[in-house]
């Protein structure tokens, strides 16, 4: 796959004269104006026994900025790529070094992806090395060369294509490693941004959320990935925060998990479809250590909490709908009200026996921090849970504490993620299963579907809210991101 202006790696080094013919051979990786120096991937044979990789900054005098481990040449090759072992040990060395950027060392490093017909390799081995490229144009790059280079490798990252490759690679490394890619990804993102901050540069952020979907099994699954510093400020009060608040704010990333169960059920005369919440999972994650947390910002305790999640579910063809039915009835809380009755009696030397009558209505009522919410619009299935004030039962995010509550030590978001009472897990983050929300949402299909797959459209909304934690501040935030995923199902 080649990669727009980025260029095919692997074509070009497969394509590469016999090895005995060359010394070392180059490549421009973000092609700029011939007056101008560039980055560079170099190859260099060491007397046709190893070769090596190189990026490097094409100035008079090169500055090597990263290099791949030496690889054994076999006597009877003539070309670099000639067989799977050199493949599957480069693009190792691409992941390896890729996952060396992760704010957390994994105690274990990646397995070695095999090399055959069914995974696209090629374009494996294209995509790991535009990543590791980027990560290493934003540590290592001389800053002339770093914004226009950046920019090339953001398009490339952002394109369909590689978003796609992507998705693959995810599978195949497994969840463990995907993590840490992502994190070592989000946070040179993060760098990047805050270093584009500081020159009160604006710019659309490369990447702000990654996700991906699977269908298999009865479960939809949309997996999704996003700086916090990428996410769009919805709004905001009091005074802008100060560094180091600004700086625990900044350094984590969203980490979410949308599973959605479905049947399907074969009725005489219609098609029953049938969803219900498996799991929804959403984290904030920190993506420095706590020691850098503390020494440069305020703590990795201050950080955005989830305060809303918002999806909906369309079938992408309707013509075959004849009806949309959810399980969950609008709330009807109960409330219980009690009438208190004062009397006060005065006496008054200058006038008559003056009675004075007071009574009071108190109004009382059980409410949970979270609320959930069934709606249909159209054949669109709309699912909301919102997180509430425990105080006033205002929505968290739409609305900002107040300035008695900021100063109140007992506030239910000070000291949240210890609280006994908190309506997050102690990692900061919310957990929606079906033991509490397993209320389901179906359709009824006419038969002419039968022998189908159907395309079914998951567009969701998440909103993360800072109040202060443990710092003190009168500042607070939400910010909001919006991913859409398409998901099958096959009606046999």
């Amino acid at each position: 796959m080649a990669f727009s202006s980025f260029p095919n790696v692997f074509s070009w080094i497969e394509n590469l004269p016999p090895i005995h013919q060359w010394k070392t051979n180059s490549i421009n990786l973000c092609p700029l104006s011939s007056s101008q120096p560039s980055l560079k991937l170099s190859i260099t044979n060491f007397a046709s026994s190893h070769f090596s990789l190189s990026i490097i900054a094409d100035y008079n005098l090169p500055i090597s900025l990263w290099t791949s481990k030496r690889l054994l040449l076999k006597p009877t090759s003539q070309k670099l790529l000639d067989d799977e072992i050199t493949i599957s040990t480069l693009i190792h060395n691409f992941i390896e070094d890729v996952l060396k950027y992760s704010p957390i060392k994994c105690p274990s490093s990646p397995k070695r992806l095999p090399i055959s017909q069914t995974n696209p390799y090629k374009d494996i081995f294209n995509f790991s090395f535009l990543t590791l490229s980027f990560i290493v144009c934003i540590y290592e790059a001389p800053a002339d060369l770093r914004a226009s280079c950046l920019n090339t490798f953001k398009d490339q990252l952002a394109c369909p294509n590689s978003r796609g490759v992507s998705k693959v690679l995810m599978r195949l490394l497994g969840s463990n490693m995907e993590e840490q890619w992502m994190r070592s990804i989000n946070l040179a993102i993060t760098n990047w941004i805050s270093e584009l901050q500081a020159m009160t540069t604006s710019l659309k952020t490369p990447s702000s959320l990654f996700s991906y979907s699977l269908s298999l099994l009865g479960l939809w699954k949309v997996q999704l990935y996003c700086p916090v510093i990428a996410m769009n400020v919805e709004k905001s009060s009091g005074n802008s925060p100060d560094d180091h608040l600004m700086f625990s704010l900044n350094f984590h990333q969203l980490e979410g998990v949308i599973q959605l169960n479905y049947r399907v059920t074969v009725l005489e005369k219609w098609i029953e479809i049938k969803i219900n919440t498996d799991n929804i999972r959403c984290d904030v994650v920190k993506l420095l250590t706590n020691t850098l947390m503390t020494q440069r910002g305020a703590g990795s305790s201050e950080k955005h909490f989830p305060s809303r999640i918002a999806l909906q579910i369309t079938p992408t063809m309707q013509s075959n709908v004849i009806s949309i039915s959810v399980s969950k009835s609008s709330d009807n809380a109960s409330i219980g009200i009690g009438t208190e009755n004062g009397m006060e009696v005065s006496f008054e030397p200058s006038t008559a026996l003056g009675l004075h009558f007071s009574t009071g209505d108190s109004i009382s009522m059980s409410m949970r921090p979270w609320k959930f919410e069934q709606s249909v619009y159209g054949y669109t299935a709309n699912l909301n849970w919102f997180l509430h004030d425990s105080e006033d039962g205002r929505e968290v995010f739409s609305s900002k504490p107040s300035k008695m509550s900021l100063l109140h030590p007992r506030a239910w978001f000070k000291n949240r993620y210890s609280s006994a009472n908190r309506p997050f897990t102690r990692q900061g983050g919310v957990v929606f299963a079906g033991d509490e929300y397993g209320e389901s949402v179906s359709w009824k299909m006419d038969k002419g579907c039968m022998g189908r797959s159907m395309e079914w459209e998951i567009k969701g909304w998440i909103w993360l809210t800072y109040w202060p934690n443990k710092h003190k501040t009168f500042y607070s935030e939400t910010r909001r991101l919006e991913f859409k995923e398409v998901v099958h199902l096959n009606l046999v």
